[in-house]
């Protein structure tokens, strides 16, 4: 047999398409008769079809089920993106008649949850009543990860050593920055900048996204860092420096007006303070009509926290 793509663009029928499909992922046509809705019987013949009108073999029968031959996988792959595409467009149009509608999952880390995306969701949720938003709190390190894995349609990170970025579109979103706090009274609390050598000698509290950003820094002074302590939250850790049991290193837009009165909080001198908040979706797939929608509004114009700190104490 040969291909012959005049007869498949004019005889085939997108749910024979859709049926063959069904079939691979489900590794029997009687299954993905079940699926689709249709007789089995019904199902084999229109398969069957699709390969005379193809002129080629599509699928391999096994005692066990049938997958999908070479010329088989290739169809698979086209079809899965033509019926992305399909999605997309019935999406689209829609939105139209009854607004954006759909859901959007998205992933980020509490630091950026907190003091940026709370209020910019809630937001968008008033804005747009037909999108159902779905917030995944995950560790930073996690994020992009759990884009590409389709795990999120869309992904808000800090910027950090070694995260792998292959195959993510990255777009800015925020600049925050990194501040030292120490207690009042500490002998840094009248410095008016410090750099990581400054703290290193302290007893360092690390929030453990912030662990892998400590250490390269103490490897560019020639030295090794250990922490005593290791928190997951930012409030842990300014509770402890409140507490005198040491210092810390925070993004500044986690520091409320009622810790800033009782911690000193300090500059850094050094440029690495300077975090990088992006936005990222999964290269070469196109994001919903909702999703578009949520990362044009976050992307429109930075806005200040409702809660920030204010001015340096």
């Amino acid at each position: 047999m040969t291909f012959n793509r005049i007869h498949l663009i004019r005889q085939v029928d997108l749910f024979t398409l859709k049926l063959f499909l069904s079939a691979v992922e489900e590794q029997q046509i009687g299954r993905a008769a079940i699926r689709e809705n249709i007789a089995a019987s019904t199902a084999t013949k229109r398969i069957q079809d699709l390969e005379d009108i193809a002129g080629i073999r599509l699928l391999e029968r096994t005692p066990r089920g049938v997958v999908p031959s070479p010329a088989g996988e290739v169809l698979v792959r086209h079809l899965r993106s033509i019926f992305g595409q399909i999605e997309d467009m019935r999406a689209e149009i829609t939105g139209f008649s009854e607004g954006v509608r759909g859901d959007v999952t998205i992933s980020s880390a509490r630091s950026i949850i907190a003091p940026f995306l709370a209020h910019e969701l809630g937001e968008f949720s008033r804005q747009h009543p037909g999108v159902e938003l779905i917030l995944r709190e995950v560790d930073n390190a996690e994020i992009v990860h759990s884009v590409l894995h389709g795990e999120a349609d869309i992904g808000v990170f800090a910027a950090a050593p070694g995260l792998e970025l292959t195959g993510a579109t990255v777009a800015p979103y925020r600049n925050d920055r990194l501040v030292a706090l120490v207690p009042r009274g500490h002998p840094l609390e009248h410095r008016s900048s410090v750099s990581f050598a400054d703290l290193h000698a302290e007893n360092l509290i690390p929030i453990r996204a912030l662990l892998a950003a400590f250490q390269n820094a103490a490897r560019r002074i020639g030295r090794e860092y250990e922490p005593r302590f290791s928190v997951r939250s930012a409030g842990v850790a300014i509770s402890l420096v409140e507490a005198g049991l040491g210092v810390t290193v925070t993004p500044e837009c986690l520091v409320g007006r009622e810790a800033s009165e009782r911690v000193a909080m300090l500059e850094f001198s050094e440029p690495w303070a300077n975090r990088i908040i992006s936005i990222a979706t999964a290269e070469g797939r196109k994001p919903s009509s909702a999703a578009r929608a949520l990362i044009d509004q976050l992307l429109e114009r930075p806005r200040e926290r409702p809660d920030a700190a204010g001015p340096r104490p």
